[in-house]
């Protein structure tokens, strides 16, 4: 069910979304000091493209580095990516079959603003779904 889910979220919103995180983590790369928000937003962006299956979780080892980060992050790129979210969230629920996906978009909106000291992780036991996890 997942993986259907993730195909109608690939086509409907999930595509967006990624290149939105692509774009912002491109950005971010570009000036040296803000590459570790670069690299949480090409994080962001694969959870984005294939979000189903998957969830967010607070990093145990993140501490107050992570909150002032995530209020740069909040002013360079976050209002906007969230906004992005809510207005995808919205269209979405527009339909029937749609409401779940916009649900599923409105869930990401925390992890848009705040994506320090998270971290995603598989919602399956499967060995091939943890190692895609680890990597993403």
């Amino acid at each position: 069910m997942s993986t259907l889910l993730n195909l109608i979220w690939l086509v409907l919103s999930g595509f967006w979304l990624f290149l939105g995180y692509l774009a912002a983590g491109i950005l971010l790369c570009v000036l040296i000091v803000t590459i570790p928000w670069g690299i949480a937003s090409f994080r962001i962006a694969a959870y984005a493209l294939w979000p189903f299956g998957r969830t967010v979780v607070a990093k145990p080892t993140s501490g107050a580095f992570s909150f002032i980060g995530n209020v740069i992050w909040v002013i360079l790129a976050g209002w906007w990516l969230a906004l992005a979210h809510i207005v995808s969230g919205i269209a979405l629920c527009l339909t029937i079959i749609g409401i779940p996906l916009g649900i599923a978009d409105v869930k990401m909106v925390p992890v848009s603003l705040a994506p320090l000291g998270k971290q995603i992780v598989s919602n399956r036991p499967g060995a091939f779904d943890q190692a895609v996890a680890r990597r993403a």
